[in-house]
């Protein structure tokens, strides 16, 4: 099937196929939920090492690719444009078949697994999808790995959610062993909470930073948020991208905790957000009840010692560095919702 934009993916009921122009020596990687945040620095990461890399996508009537437009190359412009080697897949954690078939066709060395229904608040609302998604999902890929023609080594995204209301910080210590029953090399990441530019909006940091964007510009005045009290460890997304594939490339495999060792309240991020841009936060946040989670997870900060240890990782973007550059982004943003408000072409109340 063509995508509207010129790729071409698996046709309906085929095995995706893999070019053959793609040169065998590199090493060949599996990204599902490479549409989102992490998926996009991980396949940049990959590729600037190299690696051949394929993404598993759900089949949709709307594409949801922008965060790998500026890796994608159209196969129908410019002969002499090189491509990268990236080619995206149909397939579906809920869906075994789809999965062994995608294995059979690419035989990647490593598989990323980081697709997951994982926003917090949502998997109380449909938790039937979350445990089949997240859960389900994970084995029902691991089982297509265990089967697949060729070792190959396997990376788990967790969440520090798991956590839940210990006290911090949070580290290995509480063990988990997926893959002694048939020796499989699969790593579990525990990463922290980790953001960028392109977090999902209704994902409390970008939505803040949207906001403070929105009210630079003057095209809105509040913003509705819930505890203000929570404390995460927030780190950059592209520096935990490095940390997954360096799992992968350990002569062991093990279970890692990513973060930055550091804590901050969803009030110290308004803090620093709304000030970066001038702004006092007091003037513009309300609180409202129906943001808070039915559980709320007080504090969250993560001891990474084992992997900054046998991984010799660090992560190299700092909070406010973080928070700036995510503000950077989302001013700019916001100035080009202006001209399409200013020319009438979009409403003003309109919010994302």
């Amino acid at each position: 099937m063509a995508h509207s934009n010129g790729e071409h993916t698996a046709a309906d009921g085929e095995a995706p196929s893999v070019p053959r122009s793609l040169a065998p020596a590199r090493k060949v990687a599996l990204i599902t939920g490479i549409t989102g945040q992490d998926g996009s620095y991980l396949t940049e990461l990959l590729l600037s090492k190299g690696y051949e890399v394929h993404g598993l996508i759900r089949r949709s009537s709307n594409f949801n690719t922008q965060r790998l437009d500026h890796i994608y190359h159209d196969p129908h412009a410019v002969p002499s444009t090189p491509r990268p080697p990236m080619r995206l897949h149909y397939a579906d954690l809920s869906d075994s078949s789809s999965l062994r078939r995608a294995l059979d066709a690419i035989q990647p060395d490593e598989v990323y697994n980081l697709a997951a229904q994982s926003h917090v608040a949502v998997s109380f609302e449909i938790p039937d999808y979350t445990a089949d998604v997240t859960a389900t999902g994970a084995l029902r890929l691991l089982e297509a790995v265990r089967l697949s023609r060729k070792p190959i080594r396997y990376y788990q995204a967790g969440s520090s959610e798991m956590f839940g209301s210990t006290p911090p910080p949070q580290s290995e210590d509480t063990p988990f062993h997926p893959r002694e029953a048939y020796g499989l090399f699969a790593c579990n990441g525990v990463l922290f909470n980790h953001e960028s530019p392109r977090r999902g909006e209704n994902f409390v940091t970008r939505k803040i930073t949207r906001a403070v964007g929105r009210i630079k510009v003057g095209l809105q005045t509040k913003v509705f948020l819930g505890n203000l009290t929570a404390a995460r460890d927030w780190g950059f997304a592209g520096d935990y991208v490095e940390a997954m594939w360096l799992m992968l490339q350990q002569d062991q495999p093990g279970d890692y905790v990513v973060a930055t060792e550091e804590s901050h309240t969803v009030e110290e991020f308004l803090q620093a957000a709304f000030g970066y841009a001038g702004l006092d936060w007091k003037d513009h946040v309300v609180i409202d009840k129906k943001y808070f989670r039915p559980t709320e997870v007080d504090s969250l900060k993560g001891d990474s010692s084992k992997a900054r240890r046998k991984l010799k990782w660090k992560p190299k973007v700092g909070f406010q560095q973080l928070v700036e550059m995510m503000v950077d982004h989302d001013i700019e943003l916001a100035n080009k919702e202006k001209v399409l408000v200013d020319a009438g072409y979009r409403d003003p109340k309109q919010q994302p």
